[in-house]
């Protein structure tokens, strides 16, 4: 039989602490369960970037990093958006900063302190942590069914908060093991696919053992797609063994992620030379070579360090090619991209919980008083701060409404 007014939290990340946090604000008896040993495991790992909290770009614009879910998003962001995010850090004495970009981190641009602090709060305000413990769905009472080294055992709750995460870094906590147990209870879940990831080309053997590890600075790229150039941005990546990494990629790893798998390939475009002109260029090459080779002729002339000549050569081949050729491949180098890297690697995950199995207060209308939280819904953003913003806003929103449910309020 269930205790009065306990609520269960799945999940020790962003999404599952700030739920917890919430509902016990709301008066409820609250027990938080991660399958791991300590909870905010991914936290920590994104310390060693410096936190990127959130983002200081003023809303509606934040809205629209979330692209179709801006909507369902925005209504999160209405009780946590990025200045209740930074409010709510000061909150523990730590202060905030912007960085050139608008990406708001903490001063000391260390997550442990702030994790430390967030847990001993909880605690302290009476939230109970039970760790090495996995939750493994619910059995046909509706009670959740958990399992830890030693045994199993089935509890009841007035209300249960799921904070799974996606499929991304699997060995932090977020598995992606959850699915079935959801669809198993009629709850629709679209499958999870990698987000803010790499993708895959085919290098030749030459350019890989030369240039893998290599970055590429400040390139335009865009997506290329029938005959169309879209979602241009300028900054930096890296070339692999298996093709391309980085920031940059990253911010285009939806719509190319998402030709991919529409096509079975993408097509990105980069522009090696984004502030020099086409007609530049090319004068700049018709001059005569002398004795130079043309990738010295490149470097000279062209402005290029080697991994860009190196580009060049895989999309000309080698010879001896003009001017306007080489400029055409400086300003539109194609690299056809065949696949993202495994979602094991990737910074996020799409995919989840569809929003139509939801409520406007993220309950699973299969579920009564199951409520979804973080990135374990069907939605997705940029790196840059809206990742962790929209977690931590979407717990939020569930806590509230976990503690509201059993009050007989929601």
């Amino acid at each position: 039989m269930a205790k009065s007014g306990v609520i269960a939290i799945i999940g020790g990340g962003p999404a599952g602490l700030m739920a917890a946090e919430c509902a016990r604000a709301q008066g409820a008896e609250v027990h938080l369960f991660d399958h791991k040993g300590s909870v905010g495991r991914k936290v920590l790992i994104a310390g060693k970037g410096g936190l990127n909290l959130t983002h200081s770009e003023p809303r509606p614009a934040f809205d629209l990093r979330y692209r179709e879910r801006a909507t369902e998003v925005g209504r999160w962001l209405d009780s946590f958006d990025g200045d209740a995010f930074r409010a709510w850090v000061h909150d523990f004495g730590i202060e905030t900063m912007v960085g050139s970009s608008g990406r708001v981190f903490p001063e000391d641009l260390k997550a442990a302190p702030l994790l430390r602090g967030w847990v001993k709060r909880l605690k302290a305000q009476g939230v109970h942590f039970h760790v090495d413990t996995r939750w493994q769905g619910f059995d046909e009472t509706g009670a959740c069914k958990f399992a830890t080294s030693a045994d199993t055992f089935t509890q009841s709750f007035d209300a249960v908060v799921l904070a799974l995460g996606g499929g991304s870094w699997p060995q932090l906590g977020s598995d992606g093991q959850w699915p079935q147990l959801l669809e198993a209870k009629n709850v629709r879940v679209r499958p999870l696919l990698p987000a803010n990831c790499g993708f895959e080309t085919r290098w030749s053997e030459y350019f890989k053992s030369r240039f893998a590890g290599q970055a590429l600075k400040r390139v335009r790229a865009s997506r290329f797609d029938d005959s169309d150039l879209e979602a241009t941005r300028i900054g930096e990546c890296v070339i692999t063994e298996y093709g391309l990494e980085g920031s940059l990629l990253y911010a285009l790893s939806a719509p190319l992620r998402d030709r991919i798998l529409a096509r079975g390939e993408a097509m990105l475009e980069l522009d090696l030379q984004p502030d020099v002109e086409r007609a530049t260029l090319v004068h700049r090459l018709s001059q005569p070579r002398g004795g130079r080779s043309l990738g010295e002729h490149l470097r000279r002339k062209g402005g290029l360090n080697p991994v860009q000549v190196g580009l060049v050569f895989e999309q000309l081949g080698k010879g001896d090619h003009g001017a306007d050729a080489c400029a055409n491949a400086i300003k539109s180098c194609r690299i056809r991209l065949r696949a993202p890297r495994p979602i094991e690697e990737a910074i996020s995950s799409a995919g989840g919980v569809c929003f139509d199995s939801l409520d406007g207060n993220l309950m699973l209308t299969a579920l009564p008083g199951v409520f979804c939280a973080g990135e374990m819904i069907d939605w997705e953003a940029p790196t840059g701060g809206y990742l962790l913003t929209a977690c931590m806003a979407s717990g939020k929103v569930a806590g509230e409404a976990a503690a509201k449910w059993i009050k007989g309020a929601a």
